[in-house]
């Protein structure tokens, strides 16, 4: 597989006032009490297992007394701020059962569990250091990709509700045998379009882990959708190669299923059809994404270098001089979009 290592270790961008405008004009800005940082102020931790007894990264933490009162309170409001506009009312009715805290990866993300405790229905959020690499993928993802995103941004702490699927590395290995050969099939398609959507919109490291399978029962059988978990990888690698997900060593058995399942003829409708699908998006949220485009193009997103290197990768890849051209990586995302544009037509 071909596949090269990031150059620099990945580096935060911070809220400019251009973005905050914007996160503001789309409501995306809220208040709450506590804040990331806050949350790194743990007593204790322990080791977090799966089912079958793998360390799965992450630590389940624990702050004193006093704080965890404070902290739970303010988590439970957060929920409601993600899921009934702020209200209230149903604080007595929730829970905070946990809060997880992961290391490993780039975002160092505390998961917090929140339980209503009359039904024991339950949900997940993640509290992140707001990055502007992550709420511009955020955003993308919202505008371009099938899927509707929530989160939130107070300061320097981002809030984001939790996608809910199997991660990629865990279908491989404990799913995937099971399914059919068409659902088999119908995993491929899914694979082509996702690493369609990926490339187009220069969301970089998709690796198995960055994304999630999600399995939808549909009357007699199982439709499969891939969506990703991960974006602070948004406009920042500078190999074109790094925003292709099936050139990933991780994601090679996905490769092979498409190479197997999918005649040539059948991966260049898929890729076409998510290029028109992509089009239509285009259209249907012409405001908000010129609005976007406008604030990533005011902002270094990447290393000079990360940027010179896609600039001149894409435009081999097109021959289009919008590429050549362009300044900064908010110059190649609007470059690439417009290049989808004049070439493909929405349903």
């Amino acid at each position: 597989m071909n596949e090269e290592a990031p150059l620099f270790k990945k580096q935060y961008y911070p809220i400019t006032e251009n973005l905050f405008q914007y996160l503001e004009k789309y409501k995306r800005v809220t208040k709450t009490n506590v804040f990331y940082d806050d949350l790194l102020r743990f007593q204790g931790s322990v080791i977090v297992y799966d089912q079958k007894g793998e360390d799965t990264l992450w630590l389940r933490v624990f702050y004193n007394e006093f704080d965890q009162k404070e902290i739970d309170l303010s988590l439970k409001k957060i929920y409601t701020l993600l899921h009934s506009d702020g209200d209230e009312r149903v604080l007595n009715h929730l829970t905070v059962d946990y809060i997880d805290y992961c290391a490993f990866g780039n975002s160092k993300p505390f998961r917090v569990k929140v339980r209503n405790i009359l039904n024991d229905n339950y949900t997940h959020f993640y509290i992140k250091k707001a990055d502007a690499s992550r709420i511009f993928g955020l955003e993308l993802e919202h505008i371009l990709s099938p899927n509707r995103i929530n989160f939130l941004v107070y300061e320097k702490t981002l809030i984001e509700e939790h996608i809910i699927g199997i991660p990629g590395d865990v279908f491989l290995k404990h799913h995937l045998q099971k399914c059919t050969e068409a659902e088999k099939s119908q995993i491929a398609k899914e694979f082509v379009k996702f690493n369609e959507r990926c490339m187009i919109g220069l969301l970089g490291d998709m690796r198995s882990y960055n994304f999630v399978v999600i399995p939808i029962y549909d009357y007699d059988h199982i439709v499969y959708k891939i969506r990703a978990i991960d974006f602070d990888q948004q406009c920042y690698e500078g190999s074109f190669k790094l925003y292709k997900p099936h050139l990933f060593k991780e994601n090679f058995q996905f490769t092979q299923l498409v190479k197997e399942k999918l005649e040539p003829d059948s991966i260049d409708q898929y890729q076409n059809e998510e290029r028109s699908l992509l089009v239509k998006r285009l259209a249907d949220s012409e405001e908000r994404l010129n609005d976007l485009l406008q604030v990533m193009k005011s902002m270094k997103l990447s290393p000079a270098i990360h940027m010179e290197q896609l600039r001149k990768e894409t435009y081999e890849f097109t021959k289009d001089i919008n590429f050549k051209n362009a300044k900064s990586m908010g110059e190649i995302m609007e470059a690439a979009l417009q290049f989808m544009k004049r070439n493909y037509k929405s349903h």
